[in-house]
């Protein structure tokens, strides 16, 4: 076995997780499927090149038939037929996972991606928690000595564990020298140490599976379950995958990827943040027909934004897979009753848009949020535990509707731009520290929230784009003035070691990814240098 571990996480019970059967179970998946994860991240880049060069995306000529034919998904087991609510939230800390697991949702969106910052002791222990929470023995005392556990009197959620994307890498992890694929490895030790106890428990080894580009990542996907599978004896079919369809290229490949996953695909999730981001950077030399107004200002009621969930409920519901809808991200503030029933009033129109839509379910970020949802999906629900039933034959979405983004009302302001430029610093700031959801302004963040802000900076600095409500045109020496001002603001809210520990990293890291002429496609990838650099010289 040439698998090393560069060093052992700082948590109780990580010789658990990283066993030796483990390890060379993740090992095999990487020599297996690495290669072709690397070839498929090389499609990406040269398709975002022709798009480049094009400024277009449509459906695929050489897929047309399986657009054109009649198949479906495997039908969904049990725990999986009724998912009207879903609450998200990271596997680690065990206090916010206990507290998931408690809130009656229907299904747990235990998550290992964009919600949990990927410090090495966060990857392992989100690990550890799922698997005791699979053996009903999760629990967490607080160090001022109150104790969390799991509730026997209720519905507990089904778990679906979402694993970082193919983009991302582990650098605790190496194989022949090099970093193994984050994907294989929050996939590799979560399907070795549940699986067995998940099936037993009348459930499964479920996933969501973020950032796809193409059917050919989601073929990937499916053979790396059929192989896994194979590997611990498990029978095929049993893992079941929900993709987020958060991705333009992906908007365009829905009835593919689903085909791809048929045996073992569940449904297809909209998100919205991701979405746009990923809008930005595809088409991001396109000038202003695809230049966004304030983030604020997108509503998923944008005729463009409605064309991509209509799109994808009718393609699931076609298909016999579910369609969930996106995230309220709203938190209750208990010191502010006034704002938290107008937030609540947003949640509710939010969620009875998405269920008169023929949505299945949808998410929330907070167990207050859930009894809300519910009650909307109840409503048009009732007994039935979807509505796949609901086929919306009226929906006919062309390219050029998903690419209309001057649909969008709205304009961009500099009070757009202030607020880009502090959610960007402080989410990169908090995920520095080791947390990956993170409450700004009544609104629970993860990273994609911090992708689009600084997406956002970086196209309008390309466009220079004019400002609405003063009228300048944004250009560096704007957002280097504006970003000095919020920074100013930050300093004089955290403490002095904060700030110089994290959010002047994060300052820099926006500043230098904003202004530079070259776009990074992740924010993620050179923040995780950073946070693995600062784990380094933790002593252990």
């Amino acid at each position: 076995m040439t698998i090393q571990i560069t060093r052992q996480p700082r948590i109780d019970a990580a010789d658990d997780i990283l066993t030796a059967d483990a390890l060379r179970f993740v090992e095999d998946l990487h020599r297996e499927f690495d290669t072709r994860r690397r070839e498929l991240l090389l499609a990406r880049q040269l398709r975002r090149e022709q798009v480049a060069r094009t400024g277009r995306l449509d459906f695929l000529a050489e897929t047309a038939h399986i657009r054109e034919a009649d198949w479906q998904v495997a039908a969904a087991p049990a725990a999986l037929e009724d998912r009207r609510v879903e609450i998200t939230g990271p596997a680690a800390p065990a206090k916010m996972a206990i507290n998931a697991l408690n809130s009656e949702a229907r299904v747990w969106l235990a998550d290992l991606e964009d919600a949990s910052s990927p410090t090495w002791e966060n990857v392992i222990e989100g690990v550890r928690n799922l698997r005791d929470a699979a053996r009903g023995t999760l629990a967490y005392t607080s160090p001022a000595g109150k104790p969390y556990a799991l509730r026997t009197d209720v519905h507990r959620p089904t778990v679906v564990a979402r694993p970082r994307g193919w983009h991302l890498s582990e650098s605790h992890v190496l194989i022949d020298g090099e970093r193994a694929s984050a994907s294989l490895v929050d996939f590799g030790l979560h399907f070795f140490h549940t699986a067995r106890q998940l099936i037993a428990n009348g459930h499964g080894p479920y996933y969501y599976l973020p950032k796809l580009e193409s059917h050919r990542e989601a073929r990937l996907w499916n053979d790396v379950f059929v192989h896994a599978q194979d590997a611990l004896g498990i029978p095929q079919g049993t893992i079941r995958a929900t993709v987020l369809i958060e991705t333009i290229p992906a908007a365009f490949e829905m009835d593919e990827i689903l085909y791809e996953l048929r045996d073992h695909a569940s449904g297809l999730n909209a998100g919205r943040w991701d979405y746009l981001f990923s809008l930005i950077k595809v088409f991001r030399d396109q000038g202003e027909a695809f230049s966004l107004p304030d983030r604020a200002d997108v509503a998923m009621t944008a005729p463009f934004m409605r064309a991509y969930t209509e799109l994808l409920v009718k393609t699931c519901h076609r298909r016999g897979a579910v369609a969930m809808g996106g995230m309220a991200a709203f938190v209750p503030n208990r010191k502010d009753v006034e704002a938290t029933e107008a937030a609540f009033a947003k949640v509710h129109a939010d969620k009875t848009r998405e269920a008169g839509d023929g949505f299945d379910g949808s998410w929330v970020a907070h167990p207050d949020l859930v009894p809300i949802c519910r009650e909307v999906f109840d409503a048009v629900l009732g007994e039935r535990p979807n509505q796949l039933d609901r086929q919306r034959p009226e929906v006919s979405v062309t390219a050029d509707e998903l690419l209309d983004v001057t649909s969008a009302s709205g304009s961009a302001t500099e009070a757009g731009l202030r607020t880009n430029l502090a959610v960007a610093i402080t989410y990169t700031a908090v995920w520095l520290s080791g947390n990956g959801a993170v409450a700004i302004n009544n609104l629970m963040e993860d990273a994609a929230t911090a992708e689009i802000s600084r997406s956002q900076i970086w196209q309008q600095l390309r466009n220079g784009t004019p400002l609405a409500d003063t009228g300048e045109q944004v250009t560096p020496d704007l957002v280097q003035r504006l970003l000095a001002e919020e920074v100013s603001k930050i300093a004089g809210d955290v403490s002095d070691e904060e700030f110089e520990n994290h959010y002047q990293p994060a300052a820099r890291l926006i500043s230098q990814i904003c202004l530079d002429d070259e776009y990074v496609d992740f924010l993620t990838l050179p923040a995780y240098e950073l946070l693995t650099d600062a784990a380094a010289t933790v002593p252990a």
